[in-house]
Order: C-alpha cells, then sequence, then structure tokens
C-alpha cells in the first residue's frame, strides 16, 4: 500500500483545491477548440518506382476522385465553392470532401453551374433555395440559427457559473464534513 494514496472520492472537492476547476475549463476549452476534421485528400498518392514495382495509381484507388475539368482555374474555383458547401450524406465534410454520390453530384452541378457564367454568390443562393441553410458549411448568423452559433459559448458561462457555485458552497463547508486524509495532513 502506498503511503501517499488519499481518499479520492472528495479529494478534488475540499476547500481550496482547484482540480475540478482546471478539468472543467480543460474539457471545455477542448470541446471549443476542436478543428474540422482532417480531409481525407490529405492523405499522399501512390506511385510507381522501378525498385519497389507499379503500385496503386490514384485512378485505381478507390475514393480517389481525379479532376473533372481538364481546367485547373475552373477547377480550382470548384473546389473552393465545394470547400463552403456541407455534403447532405455526410454532413461533417464539405462536398470536397466527401465522396458520396451526391456530393459527387453537387460539385460536377457547381462545375456546370461555373461553366455556365453564374458567380458563387449566385451558386451558393441556388443550393441554399434549394437545401436550405444546412448546406452551408458556416450558416449565417440569424434567428434560427441562433442557438448553433451563441449555443457553446452559453453552456460554457453557465458550466463556469454551476462550478463557481459548487466550489463557493463547498469551500464554506466546516473541515469535519470532508473525510480526513489518511496521513492526517
Amino acid at each position: 500500500m502506498l503511503a501517499w494514496k488519499m481518499d479520492w472520492k472528495l479529494s478534488f472537492l475540499r476547500p481550496g483545491s482547484h482540480r475540478l476547476a482546471a478539468w472543467a475549463l480543460c474539457a471545455a476549452w477542448a470541446s471549443l477548440s476542436a478543428g474540422p476534421a482532417a480531409s481525407q485528400t490529405d492523405r499522399p498518392a501512390a506511385t510507381s518506382s522501378p525498385a519497389t514495382g507499379p503500385t496503386a495509381s490514384p485512378a485505381t484507388l478507390p475514393g480517389v476522385a481525379l479532376p473533372a475539368s481538364p481546367d485547373p482555374v475552373l477547377e480550382a474555383r470548384v473546389m473552393k465553392l465545394s470547400a463552403e458547401l456541407r455534403c447532405l450524406v455526410c454532413q461533417n465534410q464539405t462536398i470536397a470532401d466527401s465522396n458520396a454520390g451526391l456530393a459527387v453530384d453537387l460539385r460536377n452541378q457547381v462545375r456546370e453551374m461555373l461553366k455556365r457564367g453564374d458567380t458563387p454568390e449566385q451558386i451558393t443562393d441556388y443550393m441554399t433555395a434549394r437545401y436550405g441553410d444546412f448546406v452551408l458549411y458556416r450558416p449565417p448568423v440569424k434567428s434560427s440559427t441562433a442557438v448553433l452559433w451563441y449555443g457553446p459559448a452559453a453552456l460554457l458561462v453557465l458550466a463556469v457559473v454551476v462550478l463557481l457555485f459548487i466550489v463557493r458552497r463547498r469551500s464554506k463547508l466546516p473541515p469535519e464534513r470532508f473525510e480526513s486524509d489518511p496521513e492526517g495532513t
């Protein structure tokens, strides 16, 4: 048995202890600072070399899409606009990152609209009219999306207020309300 062993059930709630507050703030920070998931297109393409022999080309790898347009400027515009539209199947990816059938169709539709001469604003308006604000990866701030934008901050403020209330209330309790340390410290 270790000499430093202490009763872990209430040790973090003793007056003057800030472990609970530190854990709550770390959890809140982690939830707010989580970035978007890494895209699947970040992986390197397989190549062929004389030393290792032939490997799969990007065209034969499952889930790897080749550009549909020989014009690199048009393809860059398609990918930039596609990065602003949410995949309606995957929901946590843009249509640029997703290889779902609907995402491929939407990318092709964006490509055709850009070839026709539509502006990115016109394409975004068309997609929003057809699928709603949900299709936008960064929805606008308005009354119907207020909870989405301000909800996490409100929950964080509420958690800090509750935490401060609990810590303040427990700091006013007499020491005999807590279990004593085995070492008597």
